[in-house]
């Protein structure tokens, strides 16, 4: 029997965990118990989930069982108690009291639990077998990639401990002189706020927080929309008579969460609207960061930061949100903005922007929020934790499921604002992604223009035959071939090529002869043999898994302001090779979530939703050929190292999109036609490539990826919170030796 205890979180007066347990085989049957100090039973509540992860580690395949649990049960601070599981006749038994919960979310016991994970029989029997099957270069990859996560990532309420504002920092922030000695007004906060019934001292909370913020400037404007007999003017007018930057109004009946909104907003007089909920938490720095936002940038309309959750007895934070700068299709697949959101109140009061529409009530902020950024000319990110969203089992922030109502008001937000701003893109239908929350946009093709398909080979036929009729067998049928020969050295490759042109008419081999290998002036030869109006560059080793993925790709890249789509790549076993790329991993760039399984949670799902990125791999590319004549092709000078990458930054510096698709799905078989950097001379040339990349895009490089965020680590592909001990926020990767090159 193997097990993992995940996830374990108090809240209030009871105790959830998190895990898996897996016996001989998939369908061993799994028993728990739990008991308090005294072995006395405790009523206790378990959900049997779903845990495609653990099934594909222990038997290589998913299974249509569920090995995962969420156990609930009542649980009393200062006792001790126990959990008993039992399977194939064995029994395990994990104690919880506070002493050992916070031991075990400690960093130390988080990495004893990491090496004692891969310290075992299972470990070596898989890097065996993916030794056989998949090479050593994939076994390297991996590798690397599990030992580097064994530098374990920060328990997340020890890290804002950490990096939270001080007192001395709050006592400058509380003296700062906004005016600098000029006659000019401060910017003007008005806080709104709809209640409906909140429980007393939750409303205190949230009142007692905003009343502590460290910048004055600020009104505080609540529409209570209870119900008779349940309004809170008792609490209200309590705080209204302490201050006067408290207002109120009591409605009298309940007008929806937009009418209730609305309400709120009616009474502001502020610069800046803020967008606060009845029952969360603020923190005392939070609009003295916003002002110092608007303060460096005047023509902001609009802005929002980073979010954590918050215990629903206010006893800690988890679950930070740490979010990228504006990420439109970010937000056309999930509403990621949500706290704080800031916006200048003249795009309301002006009319430019009706206020928020009771027909999205559940997603009235999803709305609202696409509403107002279309009306923005500017638009910040504050990348700070500068909201405590409080969770409780009815609210989304816990239980997305309690309000699925929202999801389809979301899904409608979704479709009228693509109306507004694309009005050219037609939409067959919006579905859940992979989880309540998560859209996925189908878009129509009203027609199939031809796409030219970028094949670099040298010999490796078979990989290449089965890329090129792994799109034969997709959804999108207009297509041509360009394979680029270059300098093959098997008979049986000048025959496959003679056979594959005379059964497929759409496949042309052209011969590039130069010696050696230079991946930009391959490709830029084989454009000049195209006539699509699109082109796909693509790897000899990839090949389509999901049939319509060339149809998700162009869904996205049929737009104006998109110049180039990516797509997933997985390796053989289905773990991801490519999920996008982040400018600054390892130094220079470097793609996401490397070696997590499909099926696998990423950060706030980040691996499987549509989003845009500063770039993604050439392995599998989609761009426009006028984008790829106005970006000037590959730069020839990058032979081999990040040739793709600075293609997509070019692309980016003609104010075009690069987006992400995870739907668009292929297997890579990562780069079986060239070998490793492995000679002192790859590895001068790969280290003179980065230099000039370094030297090309110094600005990025310095000031960070705007699609991450300057609180998580360049030394993972997880979105791991950043080590302190190792690198400080926001600071650029220090890549060893590169200096002599530069």
């Amino acid at each position: 029997m193997k097990f993992k205890i995940d996830v374990v979180r108090v809240r209030e007066n009871h105790i959830t965990l998190n895990g898996w347990v897996v016996g001989k085989d998939p369908y061993s049957e799994r028993e728990f118990r739990v008991c308090d100090e005294k072995e006395q039973a405790v009523n206790f509540k378990v959900v049997p989930t779903r845990r495609d992860d653990v099934s594909m580690i222990y038997f290589k395949k998913t299974v249509d069982t569920d090995l995962g649990f969420d156990i609930t049960f009542d649980y009393e601070r200062g006792k001790t108690y126990s959990l008993y599981i039992i399977c194939d006749n064995q029994m395990k038994r994990i104690k919880f009291n506070e002493e050992l919960i916070a031991k075990r979310t400690s960093v130390a016991f988080k990495r004893r639990e990491k090496i004692r994970d891969l310290c075992n029989m299972e470990t070596l029997k898989v890097v065996m077998d993916n030794l056989k099957q998949y090479g050593p270069k994939v076994v390297y990859l991996k590798s690397r990639n599990k030992i580097k996560g064994i530098d374990n990532d920060f328990e997340y309420s020890e890290w804002y401990e950490r990096v939270r504002p001080q007192k001395e920092e709050l006592d400058g922030q509380k003296n700062f002189d906004w005016t600098m000695g000029s006659t000019k007004t401060p910017v003007k906060f008005s806080i709104v706020i709809p209640v409906f019934e909140t429980p007393d001292n939750y409303l205190r909370e949230l009142l007692d927080s905003l009343l502590n913020q460290t910048y004055q400037y600020f009104e505080i404007c609540i529409a209570d929309g209870s119900r008779p007999g349940e309004d809170k003017e008792a609490v209200l007018s309590e705080y209204a008579a302490k201050d006067s930057r408290v207002r109120y109004r009591i409605l009298g009946r309940n007008l929806g969460i937009a009418g209730n909104t609305n309400a709120a907003l009616d009474m502001a007089e502020g610069d800046f609207v803020v967008l606060c909920d009845h029952d969360d938490v603020v923190p005392e720095e939070a609009l003295f960061e916003c002002a110092s936002c608007l303060m460096r940038f005047p023509e902001c309309d609009c802005l929002y930061t980073d979010e954590d959750k918050l215990d629903v007895d206010g006893g800690g934070v988890f679950d930070p949100h740490f979010k990228p700068d504006f990420n439109i299709d970010l937000l056309r697949s999930v509403n990621y903005i949500c706290h704080l959101f800031v916006f200048r109140r003249e795009l309301v009061s002006s009319g430019r922007v009706a206020g928020f529409d009771p027909e999205y009530d559940g997603a009235q902020d999803y709305d609202f929020i696409f509403r107002i950024t279309e009306n923005s000319g500017c638009i910040k990110h504050v990348p700070k934790i500068l909201y405590h969203w409080r969770c409780h089992m009815n609210s989304t922030a816990s239980n997305p499921k309690s309000k699925l109502y929202a999801f389809e008001a979301g899904s409608r937000a979704i479709k009228a604002h693509y109306g507004r701003v694309h009005p050219e893109i037609t939409i067959d239908r919006i579905e859940k992604g992979e989880d309540y929350g998560i859209y996925h946009t189908y878009f129509r093709l009203d027609r199939q223009p031809l796409i030219s398909v970028i094949i670099p080979n040298k010999d490796h036929t078979e990989d290449l035959d089965i890329a090129i009729r792994s799109l034969l067998k997709g959804s999108y049928n207009n297509l041509e071939f360009i394979v680029v020969e270059n300098n093959s050295t098997l008979d049986k490759t000048w025959k496959y090529y003679d056979e594959i042109q005379k059964e497929l008419p759409n496949v042309r081999v052209v011969k590039y002869e130069e010696k050696g290998f230079n991946f930009s002036r391959i490709n830029n030869f084989g454009v000049q043999y195209s006539s699509g109006e699109y082109l796909l560059f693509m790897n000899n080793d990839v090949e389509m898994i999901n049939p319509d993925s060339l149809r998700e790709m162009m869904g996205y890249c049929q737009r104006d302001d998109v110049g180039i789509t990516g797509c997933k790549l997985l390796y053989e076993d289905n773990s991801i090779q490519h999920a996008g790329v982040v400018i600054g991993f390892g130094g220079i760039a470097g793609h996401t979530f490397i070696g997590l399984y499909e099926y696998q949670k990423s950060y706030f799902h980040r691996a499987v939703t549509a989003q845009d990125y500063s770039a993604v791999t050439a392995a599998c590319l989609m761009t426009k050929r006028d984008v790829f004549d106005r970006a000037g092709g590959f730069s020839e000078d990058l032979a081999v190292a990040f040739n793709d990458i600075d293609f997509c930054l070019k692309v980016r510096s003609l104010d075009k999109l690069v987006v992400y698709n995870p739907y668009a799905t292929f297997h890579h078989y990562e780069s079986k036609s060239r070998g490793l950097e492995d000679t002192p001379e790859k590895v001068d040339r790969f280290n003179r490539e980065v230099a000039k990349f370094m030297k090309r895009w110094p600005g990025i490089l310095a000031q960070g990826d705007p699609y991450y965020n300057p609180n998580l680590t360049l030394r993972k592909s997880n979105f791991a919170l950043r080590d302190l001990l190792k690198e400080k926020i926001g600071e650029p990767y220090h890549m060893e030796g590169i200096e002599k090159y530069l």
